[in-house]
């Protein structure tokens, strides 16, 4: 079996260590603060501080990778003498699927006894980073990289993604929430429970009153939809709200005997969108 390598992008928010663990590359996309030139990939900025210069009123941009970035990066393995299989960023919310895709079958005409294989993971941040996690143990079980890809495809409807935030500016900037709503919401207290739907876009779900109500709703959603409550990994992000996270935890130890197998930041890529005190939850479900 020919070898190949897998590829993800960065709005998997994996840390470095991990995708390297994993024997992952990655391609970042990247950011940029309004009023400032310097450009940054996902990963060279601390998240901890990127989280305190939006709550100071920054406002970050960000930007997606480019088909000629893919292609550069593939071709390097390709002359190796590999074959490549990619994993990318949901389409419904990024162009960088679609450029990792484009760059895969041109690179197949050009180089037509090597294979690549891009497939879209119709998710984001830890959730796309579960999918990951699961691609690559199907890969360390012998896959070879069809037998992965249709895997993969199978997973996808099944990656559930629950999430909530602590302020609706973010989403109102992304137009995810009227700007009436947002205020009105502000004003009450209202707390937006979302998921990632079928095609892969953020769609508000719920409104609850409170950020231990919306916490609550997320574990609540685990014992909805958990294909089983007493198996299989379970991932959770946070944008700089560390209590918030080990509360959802104590939850899902409590009610369910569950332990959380990895809690990571929510990247900047992401937060820049959803802002600090972003909480979700992932799991494999019966469906999204």
């Amino acid at each position: 079996m020919k070898n190949y390598v897998i590829f993800t992008d960065s709005a998997c928010d994996m840390e470095l260590s991990t995708l390297e663990k994993w024997n992952v590359k990655c391609v970042d996309l990247t950011l940029k603060f309004d009023g400032e030139d310097e450009v940054l990939n996902n990963n060279e900025i601390d998240p901890k501080e990127f989280y305190q210069k939006m709550r100071d009123g920054g406002v970050a941009k960000t930007s997606a990778v480019n088909s000629e970035r893919f292609k550069i990066i593939f071709e390097e393995e390709i002359q190796k003498g590999n074959d490549i299989f990619y994993l990318g960023f949901s389409s419904g919310i990024s162009t960088t699927y679609n450029s990792g895709a484009f760059a895969c079958k041109a690179l197949s005409e050009k180089y037509p006894d090597s294979k690549l294989i891009a497939v879209d993971s119709l998710a984001a941040s830890a959730g796309f980073g579960l999918l990951l996690y699961l691609t690559v143990k199907k890969k360390e079980e012998g896959a070879d990289i069809e037998e992965l890809a249709e895997y993969v495809k199978e997973t996808v409807p099944h990656i559930c993604h629950w999430f909530t935030v602590d302020d609706l500016v973010y989403l109102k900037r992304g137009g995810r929430v009227s700007p009436a709503a947002a205020f009105i919401g502000g004003m009450l207290g209202i707390k937006p429970v979302l998921h990632v739907d079928d095609e892969g876009h953020l769609i508000p779900v719920l409104k609850v009153r409170g950020r231990k109500a919306s916490i609550k709703a997320l574990a609540d959603k685990y014992g909805e939809l958990a294909v089983d409550k007493t198996c299989g990994p379970i991932f959770i992000c946070q944008g700089d709200c560390k209590e918030d996270a080990q509360l959802l935890a104590d939850i899902l130890k409590e009610e369910y005997g569950r332990d959380v197998d990895m809690t990571v930041y929510t990247g900047p890529v992401i937060g820049a969108h959803s802002g600090p005190g972003t909480l979700a939850l992932f799991f494999l479900g019966k469906n999204k």
